[in-house]
This record gives C-alpha cells, structure tokens and sequence, in this order.
C-alpha cells in the first residue's frame, strides 16, 4: 500500500503512471506490501479467474521470487519501469525514493529488481506495476 497520497494522471512513459502529491526526501518509505490492501496469488488462483479478467489483472501483477503474483490494490499498479527509477525496489516488501522527489513528479521503479518474469523475459511492451509493484 502506498504511504504517501499520490494521485494517477497521463505518463510520457506508458499510459498512465502514479504521481507524488508531496515532496519526498530521499529514502523516504512509499509502499510497503498490506495484506487486505494487496494480494499475493497463487498460479492455481490466477488459473480460476475467467479469462477476460486475467487478461486484464496480468496486466497489473508482478511475480516475487517465491513465484506468486503479487496484485498492488491502490494506484501503486500504475508504477512505470524506468531503467534508471527514482524509486528503489530492491528491500524484501517495501519501496523506497533514491533521490528527493518533486510533487508532481511520477514515481518510477525498476521492474528487474522484484518481477521474476521481467527479469526473464525482460520488458513487456507498455508494463505497469503495481505495478510495487
């Protein structure tokens, strides 16, 4: 879930992405993995879904190294891949800023730190995360 109010709008990136609503200092906290509010699924459990909506919520998972899916429920799913973010994804469930980050500015990460399936078959086009995803 994330920590900080941001707000989602049109992104030069991909579609639309996720904006700061505040100033962060660098190495401020912005999302941390919550139950409740985002999901971890299983393969068996993505299977189950009818087909339309896997289409569409594929679209918005990452895969952790343990292999399930994660879902972000808020705008964390709109998180663009940069290859040089000024977010870092790299703790275990949780991100953090790299570098202060004006208000307004989208919030961006690396896809290849936390998606098992980007760091395998690398970017698909116009991937968002939550996207923390």
């Amino acid at each position: 879930m994330l920590r900080i109010p941001t707000y989602v709008a049109p992104s030069s990136i991909a579609g639309v992405g996720v904006f700061s609503a505040t100033h962060l200092p660098a190495g401020t906290v912005i999302w941390e993995f919550t139950e409740g509010v985002d999901r971890r699924i299983t393969a068996d459990e993505f299977e189950r879904f009818p087909e339309a909506f896997r289409d569409w919520i594929r679209h918005y998972l990452y895969r952790d190294d343990s292999g399930l899916f994660v879902f972000c429920g808020d705008n964390a799913k709109y998180m663009n891949h940069e290859d040089d973010p000024n977010c870092d994804d790299s703790g275990p469930s949780y991100t953090i800023t790299r570098r202060p980050i004006r208000s307004g500015e989208e919030l961006t990460c690396d896809y290849t730190l936390f998606d098992e399936d980007t760091k395998v078959s690398g970017l698909r086009f116009g991937s968002s995360v939550g996207s923390a995803a």
